[in-house]
Order: structure tokens, then sequence, then C-alpha cells
């Protein structure tokens, strides 16, 4: 039984070799920014979008390769000679390259879905951008044959390989709508019909080349010519609207349990139990405290009214890897920081510092305090004097009575809503 030509370049021909470089590729490259992105659906995508800056190069270049593959092995004039058509014999060869490059992609995919899975904070898997990159891929491959089909030398496909990186970072710096690797925010979603078009135009160009180069009726390019032309108008004139704002980006998840709530972004709402524990020896001191902010809130921009923000949680890899806090008590201290607005005032008299610093002392240390207060007691008369009254009103607060204190803190929290100073009580 005679096996067809195309079978046997994708099962025994350099095709697999390029998929599995292009899943090689994509694995170090996640695996080595996994801090960013594992635990965070949005996080994921975005990651596994940008990584064809890299990933569509591979896919040409490797594609180059195998266009060049009869120049290379001096059997032109004999494969001229086939009876099959120019475009049949292109076809054989370079289909393959493009779908396992595109199944070396898919499968990256796969692996890296698995792995935010297992730390998933909320919010759902995003896979709307997968169908266009990996038409993206295919395209470069494709385009990446006919390059190495047409140009004479060895060096084609690194080249290419180096061309296509800087020209798609210089598109992506300028944000060009018609880039299949232009960079993308992890609080828009796409638009439902936005692959699907990018994937037309990608593939429509390849394609239309392909026509034009090996097929013997090259007017049959204008066809898929068309269906590009069409699909890149429709992104053009899209714009920024083809990305709609992420809802959960926008809402927030509470636990109304304690005082003040905790609230965090809904797209991380899985965190909610691992910052809420990061807090819990706050609320538990702020327990019966009047005046203090009705939430701590995670909205990435200013709070409302009567919120303090909390601590960022995103970008991942610093303050949050894999759903867990890397400093909790680091993440607790900035908390208190921003409770009463303090964080953001200036100027602020002696006696207001001192209370700062005593609140922050009893509610959530600064886990480098030790070693300021170190350095201070080496310091100049000045920074020694400041050392030993902050030490006595940290230990003055710390020693009141619970009652006493929890009147003291009330009075200190309403003076200090709006970086206020008339009304702090002293220590």
């Amino acid at each position: 039984m005679t096996t067809h030509p195309l079978r046997a370049e994708a099962v025994r021909g350099f095709a697999p070799w390029a998929g599995a470089a292009v899943l090689l590729m994509l694995g170090v490259l996640l695996t080595a920014s996994s801090r960013t992105w594992q635990g965070g659906w949005a996080e994921t995508a975005a990651q596994l979008h940008h990584a064809l800056l890299i990933g569509m190069p591979l896919a040409a270049a490797a594609g180059c390769w195998q266009g060049g593959r009869e120049r290379r092995r001096r059997t032109e004039e004999l494969w001229g000679t086939a009876v099959r058509p120019p475009l049949a014999r292109l076809l054989a060869a370079a289909l393959p390259v493009a779908l396992w490059v595109a199944v070396g992609y898919l499968v990256a995919v796969a692996l890296a879905t698995l792995a935010t899975w297992l730390y998933a904070m909320g919010d759902s898997p995003r896979l709307a951008l997968v169908p266009g990159d990996a038409a993206a891929l295919a395209a470069a491959a494709l385009a990446g044959h006919l390059v190495g089909r047409s140009v004479p030398t060895t060096l084609a496909a690194p080249l290419l390989g180096v061309a296509g990186y800087v020209g798609l970072g210089l598109s992506a710096d300028h944000g060009w709508v018609l880039d299949p690797a232009s960079y993308v925010t992890t609080d828009l979603r796409p638009l439902w019909w936005q692959p699907l078009a990018m994937a037309g135009w990608t593939l429509g160009l390849a394609l239309a080349l392909t026509l034009a180069y090996a097929a013997r009726r090259r007017a049959t390019a204008l066809l898929p010519l068309a269906a590009a032309l069409t699909a890149g108008t429709l992104l053009v004139q899209g714009g920024s609207a083809l990305w709609r704002p992420d809802p959960l980006a926008h809402r927030q998840v509470c636990d109304t349990s304690t005082t003040p709530a905790v609230c965090v972004n809904a797209r991380y709402s899985g965190m909610l139990p691992e910052v809420r524990a990061a807090l819990s020896g706050i609320t538990g001191k702020l327990h019966g405290v009047h005046g203090l902010p009705a939430r701590w809130s995670d909205r990435g921009a200013g709070p409302r009214a009567r919120e303090a923000p909390l601590p960022t949680l995103a970008p991942f890899g610093w303050s949050v890897v894999r759903g867990r806090l890397t400093h909790p008590d680091q993440y607790a201290w900035e908390a208190v920081a921003a409770l009463s607005g303090h964080g953001d005032c200036e100027n602020q008299p002696a006696r207001v510092q001192l209370a700062d610093e005593a609140v922050q002392a009893y509610l959530a240390p600064n886990p480098s305090q030790s070693r300021f207060d170190a350095l201070d007691a080496k310091g100049d008369p000045a920074a020694r004097a400041h050392l030993r009254a902050s030490l006595a009103a940290r230990a003055k607060l710390a020693g009141m009575a619970e009652q006493r204190r929890r009147t003291w803190l009330s009075a200190y929290f309403a003076a200090r809503a709006h970086c206020g100073t008339e009304g702090v009580p002293s220590l």
C-alpha cells in the first residue's frame, strides 16, 4: 500500500521536530516565568499570547528551513520532473510543518492550563485567543516555507527568524492592530469574533502567497487574499473596540465577618481566605474600634468612599506566587499603613508621627522594624531621641487597658481618615 506523501512528511520528516521545537521553546519560556502567571487565568492567557513574539519567528524559521530542503539536497531538478503539480508538491512539504507548530503550541496551552488549574484563584480558563494564535503560527510557517524556496542561501532561516522577531517587537511597540502578537492586558477580553478575524487575516495572507507562488492559475490567490483583506479591514475598523473590559476586574468579593470587611478582586476570589488570614491579627485587634473605613478593597485604582486600599495582588511574582502570599507579615503591615491613609500623608507633626508608628507597631509591625531601630540607635542624637520617644509610645499603646485602647484607637482613626492631625490623641 502506497503511503501518501503528506502523511510521510508529517510522521517521519522534519515537521515533528519543528513542533517539538515550538513546544520546547514555550515550555522553557513558561517555566522560567511561571511565578508571574501560574494561578491566574488572565495572566496565563496573556503569557501564552505574548509567547508568539518568539514563537512566530521560530515557526517562520522552521518553515524556511523546510522550504530550502531540496536546494540543500540538490534534488530540485529531479522534483521538477515529478508528475505532481508544483502546488501539490509545495503543500506536501509545507503543510506538515505548519500543522506541527500549531500542535506544539496547542500542547503548550494544554499544559499551561493544567498548571494554572492546580493553583486557580478564581475566574475561569481564557482560551478565546488560542485559535487566532495557533493560526498565526501556522501562517508564519507557511510563509517561511515560501521564503526558503525563494532565497538561495542556508542562512535564510536564521535571518528570517531574527528579522521576524525584530519586526514583531517594533510592531508591538506601536500597538499595530493587525499584529497577531500584539500586547494584551489582563483586564480586557476580546470580542468573540476577534480571534477568528485574526486567523482569517494571517492564514488568508499566507494562502494567497502560496497560491500566487505555486498555483497553475494564480488568479485563485485572489480568493484567500480577499478573505484576508476583509478580516484585516474588520480588525482595523474595530480598533480598540475589539476588546471589552473584563467585568470581573471591576467586581469585589468580600468577607464581611470582620471589621473592616476584606474585599479582593473577583478574578482572585480564591485568595480571599489567604488575605483574610494575613489580616486576622489586625481585625482581631480592631474589634469594637470606631471610625474605621468600612472595608479594605483591591480595586487597583483609587478606593471609593469609606474604603482603604489593600496591597495589590497583581502582578504575580512579588507578593503572590501560585495562590499564596509570599510575605503575609509585610502584606499586613502595608494594609495597616493604608488603613488610615497616613502612608500618603506628608509633613506631619512629631506627635502624629509617634502615634502613627505606635499604631503600626501594635496592629502589624514592620518586618524590618528591628533593623530600622538598630540603625536609629547608632545614628545621630536626633535619631536616638526619636527612637526613645517612639519606643515609649509603642509601649504605652500596647500596655493600655483594652477598653481604653479601643477609645484611643477610635479617636485616632476618626482624626486620621483624611490625613487630619487635629484630634489625634497623644501618647
